[in-house]
Protein backbone atom coordinates (compact mmCIF):
# COMPACT_ATOMS: atom_id res chain seq x y z
CA UNK A 1 0.00 0.00 0.00
CA UNK A 2 1.58 3.16 -0.76
CA UNK A 3 0.28 6.97 -1.27
CA UNK A 4 -0.13 9.98 0.84
CA UNK A 5 0.69 8.06 4.21
CA UNK A 6 3.31 5.82 2.71
CA UNK A 7 5.61 8.48 0.87
CA UNK A 8 8.06 7.11 -1.67
CA UNK A 9 11.30 7.76 0.75
CA UNK A 10 15.04 7.23 0.37
CA UNK A 11 14.30 4.62 3.22
CA UNK A 12 11.69 2.80 1.89
CA UNK A 13 13.88 2.42 -1.32
CA UNK A 14 16.66 1.13 0.50
CA UNK A 15 13.78 -1.06 2.24
CA UNK A 16 13.26 -2.73 -0.99
CA UNK A 17 10.08 -0.61 -2.55
CA UNK A 18 9.35 0.19 -5.75
CA UNK A 19 6.12 1.70 -7.25
CA UNK A 20 4.79 -0.48 -9.82
CA UNK A 21 1.62 1.33 -11.45
CA UNK A 22 -1.59 -0.84 -10.69
CA UNK A 23 -3.69 -1.57 -13.99
CA UNK A 24 -7.13 -1.16 -14.62
CA UNK A 25 -9.56 -1.24 -17.46
CA UNK A 26 -7.54 -0.39 -20.72
CA UNK A 27 -3.88 -0.92 -18.96
CA UNK A 28 -4.63 -4.52 -18.37
CA UNK A 29 -1.69 -6.68 -18.94
CA UNK A 30 -1.67 -7.77 -22.47
CA UNK A 31 0.76 -9.67 -24.72
CA UNK A 32 3.83 -7.97 -25.40
CA UNK A 33 5.31 -8.96 -28.28
CA UNK A 34 5.78 -12.42 -30.68
CA UNK A 35 8.47 -14.62 -30.17
CA UNK A 36 7.85 -14.95 -26.22
CA UNK A 37 7.73 -18.22 -23.86
CA UNK A 38 5.03 -17.92 -21.25
CA UNK A 39 4.02 -19.22 -17.91
CA UNK A 40 1.25 -18.52 -15.57
CA UNK A 41 1.80 -18.98 -12.01
CA UNK A 42 -0.75 -18.60 -9.10
CA UNK A 43 1.27 -17.59 -5.94
CA UNK A 44 -1.85 -18.88 -3.87
CA UNK A 45 -1.65 -15.74 -1.12
CA UNK A 46 -0.80 -11.57 -2.44
CA UNK A 47 2.00 -10.64 -3.83
CA UNK A 48 3.33 -7.21 -3.88
CA UNK A 49 5.72 -6.99 -7.12
CA UNK A 50 6.96 -3.56 -5.99
CA UNK A 51 8.14 -4.67 -2.50
CA UNK A 52 8.57 -8.64 -3.87
CA UNK A 53 11.01 -7.65 -6.58
CA UNK A 54 12.32 -3.87 -5.65
CA UNK A 55 15.32 -5.07 -4.21
CA UNK A 56 16.91 -6.15 -7.89
CA UNK A 57 16.75 -2.32 -9.03
CA UNK A 58 19.93 -0.64 -8.47
CA UNK A 59 18.21 3.04 -9.19
CA UNK A 60 15.94 4.40 -11.06
CA UNK A 61 18.05 4.17 -14.27
CA UNK A 62 18.79 0.86 -13.60
CA UNK A 63 19.19 -0.59 -17.01
CA UNK A 64 17.88 -4.21 -16.00
CA UNK A 65 14.85 -3.18 -14.53
CA UNK A 66 11.88 -1.41 -15.87
CA UNK A 67 8.42 -1.03 -14.54
CA UNK A 68 5.46 0.53 -17.08
CA UNK A 69 1.99 2.06 -16.91
CA UNK A 70 0.65 -1.51 -17.40
CA UNK A 71 1.70 -3.15 -14.14
CA UNK A 72 4.46 -5.14 -15.49
CA UNK A 73 8.27 -5.40 -14.17
CA UNK A 74 11.07 -5.76 -16.69
CA UNK A 75 14.07 -7.42 -15.55
CA UNK A 76 17.10 -8.84 -17.94
CA UNK A 77 19.11 -11.61 -16.39
CA UNK A 78 22.67 -13.48 -17.30
CA UNK A 79 21.21 -17.11 -16.83
CA UNK A 80 23.38 -20.08 -16.55
CA UNK A 81 21.36 -20.93 -20.31
CA UNK A 82 22.14 -17.24 -21.77
CA UNK A 83 20.75 -13.52 -21.39
CA UNK A 84 17.01 -13.50 -21.12
CA UNK A 85 14.48 -10.78 -20.80
CA UNK A 86 11.25 -11.34 -18.22
CA UNK A 87 8.32 -9.55 -18.11
CA UNK A 88 6.23 -9.90 -14.98
CA UNK A 89 2.63 -8.64 -14.19
CA UNK A 90 -0.73 -9.56 -12.07
CA UNK A 91 -3.72 -10.03 -12.90
CA UNK A 92 -5.69 -7.29 -11.37
CA UNK A 93 -8.61 -9.13 -9.89
CA UNK A 94 -7.08 -12.98 -9.44
CA UNK A 95 -3.69 -11.94 -8.22
CA UNK A 96 -2.29 -14.97 -10.77
CA UNK A 97 1.30 -14.07 -11.80
CA UNK A 98 1.40 -13.32 -16.11
CA UNK A 99 4.77 -13.88 -17.47
CA UNK A 100 6.73 -13.95 -20.88
CA UNK A 101 10.18 -14.04 -21.24
CA UNK A 102 12.76 -13.70 -24.49
CA UNK A 103 16.17 -15.07 -25.17
CA UNK A 104 18.56 -18.15 -24.61
CA UNK A 105 17.66 -18.18 -20.89
CA UNK A 106 13.59 -17.72 -21.50
CA UNK A 107 13.08 -20.76 -19.62
CA UNK A 108 15.34 -20.99 -16.96
CA UNK A 109 13.88 -17.40 -16.35
CA UNK A 110 10.52 -19.30 -16.01
CA UNK A 111 11.31 -22.21 -14.15
CA UNK A 112 12.63 -19.58 -11.47
CA UNK A 113 9.67 -17.75 -11.79
CA UNK A 114 7.54 -19.10 -8.41
CA UNK A 115 11.31 -18.07 -5.95
CA UNK A 116 11.66 -14.72 -7.95
CA UNK A 117 8.25 -13.81 -6.37
CA UNK A 118 8.82 -15.64 -3.24
CA UNK A 119 7.28 -19.20 -3.78
CA UNK A 120 9.83 -19.93 -0.72
CA UNK A 121 9.69 -17.85 1.45
CA UNK A 122 7.68 -18.33 4.35
CA UNK A 123 5.75 -15.19 5.78
CA UNK A 124 4.03 -17.09 8.20
CA UNK A 125 7.14 -17.48 10.56
CA UNK A 126 7.70 -13.91 11.06
CA UNK A 127 6.20 -12.88 14.68
CA UNK A 128 6.32 -9.05 15.07
CA UNK A 129 7.63 -8.55 19.08
CA UNK A 130 7.54 -4.45 18.71
CA UNK A 131 4.58 -2.10 17.73
CA UNK A 132 6.48 -0.76 15.01
CA UNK A 133 7.41 -3.67 13.16
CA UNK A 134 3.77 -4.90 13.84
CA UNK A 135 2.55 -2.36 12.39
CA UNK A 136 4.42 -2.06 9.15
CA UNK A 137 4.43 -5.80 8.93
CA UNK A 138 0.16 -5.62 9.04
CA UNK A 139 0.40 -2.99 6.57
CA UNK A 140 2.70 -4.75 3.75
CA UNK A 141 1.07 -8.28 3.22
CA UNK A 142 2.28 -8.50 0.01
CA UNK A 143 5.96 -8.74 1.29
CA UNK A 144 7.83 -11.51 -0.14
CA UNK A 145 11.26 -12.13 -0.28
CA UNK A 146 13.16 -12.88 -3.34
CA UNK A 147 15.30 -15.58 -4.87
CA UNK A 148 16.65 -15.35 -7.67
CA UNK A 149 19.01 -18.58 -8.19
CA UNK A 150 22.27 -16.04 -9.33
CA UNK A 151 24.94 -14.97 -7.39
CA UNK A 152 26.79 -12.26 -9.62
CA UNK A 153 24.03 -10.88 -10.59
CA UNK A 154 23.51 -9.03 -7.17
CA UNK A 155 27.45 -9.52 -5.95
CA UNK A 156 28.60 -6.90 -8.84
CA UNK A 157 26.38 -3.99 -8.22
CA UNK A 158 26.91 -4.74 -4.28
CA UNK A 159 30.66 -4.28 -4.48
CA UNK A 160 29.77 -0.95 -6.46
CA UNK A 161 27.87 0.44 -3.60
CA UNK A 162 31.17 -0.47 -1.11
CA UNK A 163 31.83 3.32 0.94
CA UNK A 164 30.29 5.65 -1.59
CA UNK A 165 26.37 7.22 -1.91
CA UNK A 166 24.36 5.41 -3.79
CA UNK A 167 23.63 7.50 -6.69
CA UNK A 168 28.09 6.57 -7.51
CA UNK A 169 27.18 3.11 -7.20
CA UNK A 170 23.71 3.57 -9.35
CA UNK A 171 25.77 5.67 -11.93
CA UNK A 172 28.66 3.43 -12.49
CA UNK A 173 26.24 0.32 -13.15
CA UNK A 174 24.40 2.27 -15.67
CA UNK A 175 27.97 2.88 -17.62
CA UNK A 176 29.23 -0.51 -16.94
CA UNK A 177 26.51 -2.37 -18.02
CA UNK A 178 25.29 -0.14 -21.29
CA UNK A 179 28.85 -0.05 -22.22
CA UNK A 180 30.02 -3.64 -21.94
CA UNK A 181 26.52 -5.30 -21.57
CA UNK A 182 24.41 -6.37 -24.83
CA UNK A 183 20.50 -5.36 -25.53
CA UNK A 184 18.10 -6.66 -24.06
CA UNK A 185 16.30 -9.75 -26.37
CA UNK A 186 12.85 -9.24 -27.36
CA UNK A 187 10.66 -8.05 -29.50
CA UNK A 188 11.06 -5.08 -31.52
CA UNK A 189 9.35 -2.20 -29.81
CA UNK A 190 8.23 -4.27 -27.00
CA UNK A 191 10.83 -3.98 -24.62
CA UNK A 192 11.43 -0.74 -22.70
CA UNK A 193 14.06 1.45 -24.43
CA UNK A 194 17.47 1.44 -22.60
CA UNK A 195 17.20 -2.09 -21.29
CA UNK A 196 20.61 -4.66 -21.23
CA UNK A 197 21.79 -7.31 -19.87
CA UNK A 198 24.82 -7.38 -17.40
CA UNK A 199 27.94 -8.47 -18.91
CA UNK A 200 28.95 -12.47 -18.34
CA UNK A 201 31.69 -12.78 -15.60
CA UNK A 202 34.82 -12.71 -18.77
CA UNK A 203 33.76 -9.55 -19.86
CA UNK A 204 33.80 -7.96 -16.49
CA UNK A 205 37.70 -9.85 -15.82
CA UNK A 206 38.88 -7.82 -19.24
CA UNK A 207 37.51 -4.54 -18.45
CA UNK A 208 40.19 -1.60 -18.70
CA UNK A 209 41.29 0.00 -15.81
CA UNK A 210 40.48 2.94 -17.35
CA UNK A 211 36.99 2.29 -18.31
CA UNK A 212 36.38 1.31 -14.50
CA UNK A 213 38.01 4.92 -13.64
CA UNK A 214 35.58 6.82 -15.79
CA UNK A 215 33.10 4.77 -14.97
CA UNK A 216 33.86 6.41 -11.03
CA UNK A 217 34.91 3.39 -9.60
CA UNK A 218 38.15 3.47 -7.91
CA UNK A 219 40.95 -0.08 -8.00
CA UNK A 220 39.79 -1.60 -4.63
CA UNK A 221 36.25 -1.90 -6.12
CA UNK A 222 37.32 -3.04 -9.26
CA UNK A 223 39.92 -5.06 -8.16
CA UNK A 224 37.42 -7.12 -5.86
CA UNK A 225 34.83 -7.74 -8.94
CA UNK A 226 37.60 -8.80 -11.41
CA UNK A 227 38.86 -11.59 -8.63
CA UNK A 228 35.01 -12.58 -8.14
CA UNK A 229 34.48 -12.70 -12.64
CA UNK A 230 37.45 -15.06 -12.69
CA UNK A 231 35.95 -17.44 -10.22
CA UNK A 232 32.22 -16.73 -11.03
CA UNK A 233 31.48 -20.84 -11.17
CA UNK A 234 32.23 -21.13 -7.62
CA UNK A 235 30.52 -18.42 -6.49
CA UNK A 236 27.56 -19.34 -8.01
CA UNK A 237 27.04 -22.75 -6.32
CA UNK A 238 26.40 -20.70 -3.05
CA UNK A 239 22.86 -19.70 -4.53
CA UNK A 240 22.29 -23.27 -3.35
CA UNK A 241 23.73 -22.83 0.08
CA UNK A 242 22.63 -22.64 3.33
CA UNK A 243 23.09 -19.08 4.81
CA UNK A 244 26.91 -19.57 6.48
CA UNK A 245 28.12 -21.60 3.93
CA UNK A 246 26.98 -19.35 1.32
CA UNK A 247 28.27 -15.99 2.94
CA UNK A 248 31.76 -18.53 3.83
CA UNK A 249 31.66 -18.68 0.17
CA UNK A 250 31.75 -15.23 -0.88
CA UNK A 251 33.87 -14.02 2.01
CA UNK A 252 37.03 -16.22 0.74
CA UNK A 253 37.31 -13.77 -2.18
CA UNK A 254 39.77 -10.82 -0.77
CA UNK A 255 37.26 -7.59 -0.70
CA UNK A 256 34.25 -9.41 -0.18
CA UNK A 257 32.85 -9.09 3.52
CA UNK A 258 30.01 -9.76 5.82
CA UNK A 259 28.06 -6.37 4.61
CA UNK A 260 28.84 -7.18 0.56
CA UNK A 261 27.79 -10.81 1.18
CA UNK A 262 24.82 -10.19 3.04
CA UNK A 263 23.13 -7.63 0.90
CA UNK A 264 23.88 -10.38 -2.04
CA UNK A 265 22.54 -13.63 -0.50
CA UNK A 266 19.14 -11.50 0.57
CA UNK A 267 19.02 -11.20 -2.86
CA UNK A 268 20.26 -14.13 -4.56
CA UNK A 269 19.15 -16.64 -1.78
CA UNK A 270 16.09 -14.97 -1.16
CA UNK A 271 17.75 -15.29 2.88
CA UNK A 272 15.55 -14.01 5.55
CA UNK A 273 17.81 -13.87 7.94
CA UNK A 274 20.96 -12.51 6.38
CA UNK A 275 21.26 -9.04 8.45
CA UNK A 276 23.12 -6.78 6.97
CA UNK A 277 26.62 -5.54 9.64
CA UNK A 278 28.93 -2.61 9.14
CA UNK A 279 26.57 -0.68 7.30
CA UNK A 280 26.75 3.18 7.74
CA UNK A 281 23.28 4.19 8.71
CA UNK A 282 21.32 0.56 9.51
CA UNK A 283 22.72 0.60 12.52
CA UNK A 284 21.25 3.92 13.90
CA UNK A 285 17.85 3.43 11.79
CA UNK A 286 17.05 0.39 13.63
CA UNK A 287 18.18 1.90 17.10
CA UNK A 288 16.50 4.60 17.01
CA UNK A 289 13.07 3.05 15.66
CA UNK A 290 13.08 0.33 18.36
CA UNK A 291 14.95 1.77 20.79
CA UNK A 292 14.98 5.11 20.54
CA UNK A 293 19.25 5.35 20.49
CA UNK A 294 20.04 6.95 17.21
CA UNK A 295 23.73 6.08 18.00
CA UNK A 296 23.77 2.16 18.23
CA UNK A 297 26.12 0.17 16.93
CA UNK A 298 26.31 -3.60 15.16
CA UNK A 299 26.14 -5.10 18.83
CA UNK A 300 23.37 -3.17 19.85
CA UNK A 301 21.45 -3.74 16.55
CA UNK A 302 21.92 -7.66 17.02
CA UNK A 303 19.97 -7.83 19.97
CA UNK A 304 17.36 -5.56 19.01
CA UNK A 305 16.87 -8.26 16.50
CA UNK A 306 17.57 -11.31 18.29
CA UNK A 307 13.79 -11.76 18.72
CA UNK A 308 13.72 -11.94 15.37
CA UNK A 309 16.16 -14.95 14.79
CA UNK A 310 15.74 -16.50 11.33
CA UNK A 311 13.96 -13.55 10.10
CA UNK A 312 16.42 -10.53 10.75
CA UNK A 313 16.44 -9.56 7.05
CA UNK A 314 12.67 -9.31 6.78
CA UNK A 315 12.28 -7.55 10.05
CA UNK A 316 14.93 -4.86 9.22
CA UNK A 317 13.29 -4.32 5.98
CA UNK A 318 9.93 -3.84 7.76
CA UNK A 319 11.61 -1.55 10.06
CA UNK A 320 12.90 0.92 7.04
CA UNK A 321 9.47 0.44 5.17
CA UNK A 322 7.95 1.73 8.24
CA UNK A 323 10.10 5.51 7.49
CA UNK A 324 10.73 6.22 11.08
CA UNK A 325 14.31 7.28 10.83
CA UNK A 326 16.45 9.96 13.10
CA UNK A 327 16.34 13.60 12.51
CA UNK A 328 19.67 14.14 10.60
CA UNK A 329 22.47 16.12 12.12
CA UNK A 330 25.53 15.69 10.11
CA UNK A 331 25.61 17.02 6.10
CA UNK A 332 25.44 14.03 3.32
CA UNK A 333 28.07 12.06 2.37
CA UNK A 334 29.15 14.14 -0.57
CA UNK A 335 28.78 13.07 -3.72
CA UNK A 336 32.15 12.58 -6.15
CA UNK A 337 33.01 11.48 -9.01
CA UNK A 338 36.74 10.09 -10.00
CA UNK A 339 36.34 9.56 -13.57
CA UNK A 340 36.57 13.84 -14.24
CA UNK A 341 39.93 13.52 -12.44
Amino acid sequence: MAGRFDPLTRTAVRGGRTSVPAPTGADAVTAAGAGARSREWAPGRGVDLGLTLGPLRRGPGDPTFRTTPDGSVWKTSRTPEGPATLRVALAPRTGTARAEAWGPGAAWMLDGLPALLGDGDDPAAFVPRHRLVHASHRRRPGLRLTRTGLVLESLIPTVLEQKVTSDEAYRAWRRLVCGYGEPAPGPRGGVPQGMYVMPDARTWALIPSWDWHKAGVDAKRSAAIIRCARVANRLEEAAAMELPQAAARLEAVPGIGPWTSAETLQRSNGAADAVTTGDLHLPGIIGFALAGNRDADDAEMLELLAPYAGQRHRAARLILLAGRVPPRRTPKMPKTDIGKL
